[in-house]
């Protein structure tokens, strides 16, 4: 067996570990509340479920890494799995300190989508292209991770404090918002079952385009194509045409894998609230109805603390220095770096409203729900539409 097909085989481990985890974290809050007390025996169990998961996927890291040379974040295949990896590290270390078990019901499903969502990608080692050949790239992209990954911890308690408080009995605002985060979940999970499908049934159509710079180059489409590249010929089609024609600055491949996801996660969510009758956010709620909200938020606020300074060094100095070595120059106002700065921005907005206007509860929770949703459509949304330097990811 080589190096690269145990790397493969950890990474599937870790998954496993998470899902079995998961559900011992949820037996244990649900036993907990049907006897008033504390079940320490299920919630220890999933937290050593969870470090093992942890270690497996640190082993898949440290052997990918390995073989093949560099560090494992060159591709949205390798960052976007570690990033769902050091959403768990992030997990276990506020675990020990907090000792909250409701954070491991939403830390871990959170890392089991995002390392789904890595799962549709190709996994295969390819060499780095020239601006990637730097030990910068390693440093700037793993602190950044590590930054996220701290962040989304509050993003997580922030969940959690608004699925205890939020009244889901009655019509308001804060309803609406809280099942569409639940719903933008179930999309994930949308498209990892439309990639899954056509990617089973080896699906292919291919086309000549032209990109922004005049060159005429080849796509492979691997779901049908609803959005067809700039000036797209067809070279092989299956089924059919493109429906629309996108402008050069659009990747119409990757904005036709969101228009499917959104369509796939939608009929998901529908048949969802169809068979449970009632809303996504109703089905959780009775889970944390003994967390304590003031820890919560705590959790949520130290958790930005952390992580803000450590994704500034990241997706900001660190980016620089690494962009001046590769392109000659420290900012470009390339799409990957606007989101970058307008999520530093977003979180430094965060800070100064939490210290100087008083924003606790409530109000942090909902910002801490905002930032990483602005995290995730950098990740998706910027990496899978907008053309740029960082396109190769």
């Amino acid at each position: 067996m080589s190096l690269i097909d145990i790397s493969g085989n950890l990474l599937f481990v870790a998954f496993i570990a998470y899902l079995v985890a998961t559900l011992l974290f949820g037996g244990s809050i649900k036993q907990a509340n049907a006897t008033g007390k504390n079940t320490g025996k299920w919630g220890k169990l999933a937290i050593v479920v969870t470090i093992i998961g942890f270690l497996s996927q640190l082993g898949y890291f440290i052997t990918r890494w390995i073989y093949t040379g560099h560090a494992p974040v060159s591709n949205m295949f390798e960052f976007t799995t570690a990033f769902g990896m050091f959403i768990v590290g992030a997990f276990i270390l506020i675990y020990f300190i907090y000792r909250l078990t409701a954070l491991g019901l939403v830390a871990l499903p959170v890392a089991l989508l995002i390392i789904s969502y890595a799962a549709m990608f190709p996994k295969e080692v390819s060499p780095l292209v020239p601006s990637l050949q730097s030990h910068w790239l390693t440093i700037h992209v793993i602190t950044a991770a590590l930054g996220q990954s701290i962040l989304a911890i509050s993003a997580v308690a922030g969940l959690i404090y608004l699925l205890k408080v939020v009244d889901l009995t009655k019509p308001s605002k804060q309803r609406f918002w809280l099942e569409a985060v639940m719903y933008c979940l179930v999309v994930v999970v949308g498209f990892v079952a439309v990639t899954s499908t056509f990617g089973a049934m080896d699906y292919e159509s291919s086309y000549n385009y032209v990109d922004k710079e005049g060159t005429t180059r080849k796509i492979i489409y691997n779901l049908p194509p609803i959005f067809g590249m700039n000036e797209y010929e067809a070279v092989e089609e299956h089924g059919m045409s493109p429906l629309v024609e996108m402008p050069a600055l659009i990747n119409a491949k990757k904005l036709t894998t969101v228009f499917w996801s959104l369509l796939v996660g939608s009929i998901l969510y529908l048949l969802i609230r169809l068979i449970a009758r009632r809303r996504i956010s109703a089905i959780f709620q009775p889970l944390v109805k003994r967390v304590n909200l003031q820890l919560l938020d705590e959790v949520g606020y130290r958790s930005v603390l952390i992580g803000f300074p450590v994704f500034t060094l990241g997706a900001l100095i660190f980016a620089m220095i690494w962009a001046q070595i590769a392109w000659s120059r420290f900012w470009g106002w390339d799409p990957k770096e606007v989101w970058a700065l307008i999520t530093w921005l977003f979180y430094a907005a965060f800070l100064h409203l939490r210290l100087s206007k008083g924003w606790e509860g409530r109000k942090s929770a909902w910002l801490a729900l905002i930032g990483f949703g602005i995290i995730l459509f950098n990740l998706i949304a910027v990496n899978l539409i907008l053309a740029g330097l960082h396109s190769y990811a």
